[in-house]
């Protein structure tokens, strides 16, 4: 075995190495290099898009299910409401934050708040009924500033804010676009009423003429969710954009 060589200093080697020391510690009293943020008195500034704790505003809800369909996690599920709407639940036990529902509701139903730090007591109160997605949650908060990363040529550095930085963001409303569900091709249709019956805004009829059942689809009433699209066992039925 190899034995390591011990290096042997002088006595002004020693001097000159104990004052390096002295002050690299006294600079970094001074002017830390770590990134270190006092919590909770004092909080990392977030993005306005940062992905946090969800809201969902019901008004702006055309029930067309599209967050529940699209979360990777299967963490949100549709409940009926006493107007008989369907409205997301998030469990947020399966939840990643990947905010694929919020950046799918094209009416801004679902949106994102700078909340991340939510403790629960047990795994049930970690599913957020739709009544508990309505109004901002109570938030009990010590920080007294927020901080940020600034970043120079020569180095980080830590900059420090007095104030509270904001949980809930506004956010302009999405752009009002009009869609409606029509039949690209009546005659393939088999009168099966499959989209009548998913249809939440009561757009789709059904009348028999001549002994055949045709589909009808008041457009003044659809709210271009789609979900009669993606019911349509023939694949006829498209969503249409209407200027």
């Amino acid at each position: 075995m190899k034995k390591i060589a011990i290096p042997e200093y002088d006595a002004i080697e020693k001097a000159r190495r104990h004052v390096i020391a002295l002050m690299t510690g006294a600079r970094e009293a001074v002017t830390p290099l770590t990134f270190t943020i006092h919590y909770p008195k004092e909080r990392k500034h977030m993005p306005d898009c940062f992905r946090g704790y969800i809201l969902f505003t019901p008004e702006n809800c055309i029930n067309c299910w599209q967050c529940a369909f699209i979360c990777p996690a299967n963490a949100i599920r549709m409940k009926k409401a006493s107007d008989n709407r369907y409205y997301p639940t998030i469990d947020y036990a399966k939840c990643i934050f990947c905010h694929f529902c919020v950046d799918s509701c094209s009416r801004g139903a679902l949106r994102a708040t700078k909340i991340h730090d939510v403790a629960y007591r047990d795994m049930d109160e970690m599913l957020a009924d739709t009544e508990e997605l309505v109004e901002n949650p109570d938030v009990h908060r010590e920080d007294e500033r927020y901080v940020d990363y600034v970043l120079n040529e020569d180095d980080a550095v830590i900059k420090r804010e007095k104030g509270e930085d904001r949980f809930f963001v506004e956010i302009p409303p999405p752009p009002d676009v009009k869609f409606v569900a029509r039949c690209a091709d009546p005659e393939s249709c088999l009168g099966c009423r499959i989209c009548e019956h998913v249809c939440e805004s009561g757009a789709i009829s059904s009348v028999v003429v001549n002994g055949v059942r045709e589909m009808r689809i008041d457009e003044k009433k659809c709210s271009g969710c789609g979900l009669c699209v993606k019911e349509c066992a023939m694949q006829i039925l498209i969503l249409v954009r209407v200027r």
